[in-house]
């Protein structure tokens, strides 16, 4: 399958790399997620997302501000407030989104539940 483009010159192959760098990462597809849906301070992401350690969650946000992804918010107060939301450019994925959750509502279940142990085996402790 050749490169598909509708300009001559664009290898669509490494611009989708490039969009796929972009949300690549263990959480910032849920973080996008998350925030597609409201304004989250930096806690309640914390909190909605088991698992994922505060210096994960800083950097993934960095790297997701610095893309222009999301919009951070600090308000001078003791102690400061910090928010996060989605910026104007990722709402336009919105609509993958909301495709992605229509996909799962009709398939998801018939996908087998993973185990959190990244690839090794589970031991049981007697």
């Amino acid at each position: 399958m050749e490169n598909q483009t509708n300009e001559p010159g664009i290898n669509m192959h490494e611009e989708m790399r490039r969009a796929f760098t972009l949300l690549s990462g263990k959480w910032k597809l849920e973080i996008m997620w998350l925030l597609n849906q409201r304004i989250y301070r930096f806690n309640e992401l914390r909190k909605a997302i088991p698992g994922i350690t505060q210096h994960m969650l800083t950097m993934q946000l960095r790297e997701l501000e610095a893309d222009g992804l999301i919009s951070r918010t600090v308000f001078a107060e003791v102690p400061p407030r910090v928010e996060y939301e989605i910026t104007v450019k990722a709402r336009g994925l919105g609509p993958t989104m909301e495709a992605l959750t229509v996909w799962w509502s009709e398939y998801g279940r018939s996908i087998p539940e993973r185990t959190t142990t990244r690839g090794r085996k589970q031991t049981s402790k007697k």
